[in-house]
């Protein structure tokens, strides 16, 4: 008698899987998620603590782990630099999948051998090392969080690293008058999506800790769209003629913080790095 009805349940599930299979995409389709409105808008309410959960930070492009971010010629394998030697694990470098849609970045042939000589001297060169702002879009996929103060058309992302801040336009004022770290943002909202143009960015700062660049005539297209209470997906396009062959687009996850932990903390790192930018200038120099 068992061994029937489990027969009957077998042919059923059977029986009933080819439509389930069906109607899965139209109910993945229907359910579309509606974000709650900012208070007295019609707009998506961004505000809160958000922060990533990849490691992008170290590499933008699918890597696997490593010893360390700058090494060394080893008699078998590379080994890590004699600088962060004593780093052991705390210096390796975690694996990733990369956010860059394709997986690589389309470098002209100069820029990638600039970007393999930044790796190879990544100690000095990246700005993060001296505490130097993060930019765009880096700012947004370190490890450390930030918070989006949103009031009707005024809006500021304020990162816990080196207390960086972007204060958002949504008016746009022309052409930024100088080239600064983290650019001018001009933004608009195409329905749900946040849409923000960046510009006006120098050159100094890096898209990871893996050497990767680019030039002043870089500009970003950011897109942040809500998709759950939770969950901010955000997608930047990267057009820099100077540097890639062909615009370029990153996309990823930012996961909204709660309780206790829905809060910055002070990361103004300058004070951290003086002995290492001006240590040598010390009457007697520390050993």
């Amino acid at each position: 008698m068992m061994i029937r009805m489990l027969a009957a349940l077998v042919a059923a599930s059977l029986l009933a899987a080819p439509v389930a299979a069906e109607a899965q995409p139209k109910a993945r389709g229907a359910a579309t998620y509606k974000a709650p409105r900012l208070p007295g808008t019609r707009q998506p309410d961004l505000n809160g603590v958000w922060q990533v959960m990849n490691t992008a930070g170290w590499d933008i492009e699918p890597h696997g782990a490593r010893a360390a971010l700058q090494l060394r010629p080893g008699p078998y394998v590379p080994l890590p630099a004699k600088d962060v030697l004593a780093l052991g694990a705390v210096g390796a470098v975690p694996a990733g999948a990369g956010i860059v849609e394709g997986g690589e970045i389309p470098y002209t042939d100069e820029a990638r051998k600039l970007r393999d000589e930044n790796r190879a001297h990544y100690l000095e060169r990246d700005p993060e090392v001296k505490c130097y702002l993060p930019g765009v879009p880096r700012a947004n996929y370190m490890h450390l969080p930030f918070q989006i103060f949103q009031a009707g058309d005024s809006m500021i992302i304020a990162y816990e690293y080196a207390g960086a801040l972007r204060n958002i336009l949504f008016k746009d004022p022309g052409p930024p008058p100088v080239d600064s770290w983290m650019g001018q943002s001009v933004a608009r909202w195409e329905g749900d999506t946040l849409v923000v143009k960046v510009s006006g960015m120098n050159d100094r700062t890096w898209f990871d800790r893996a050497g990767n660049h680019h030039s002043d005539q870089m500009t970003v297209e950011e897109r942040w769209t809500l998709t759950g209470p939770t969950t901010l997906r955000y997608e930047a396009t990267i057009t820099d003629p100077a540097t890639f062959t062909r615009p370029w687009k990153m996309s990823f996850n930012l996961y909204k913080r709660q309780g206790e932990d829905a809060r910055l903390g002070q990361f103004k790192c300058v004070e951290f790095v003086e002995e290492l930018m001006y240590g040598d200038l010390r009457k007697v120099p520390l050993k």
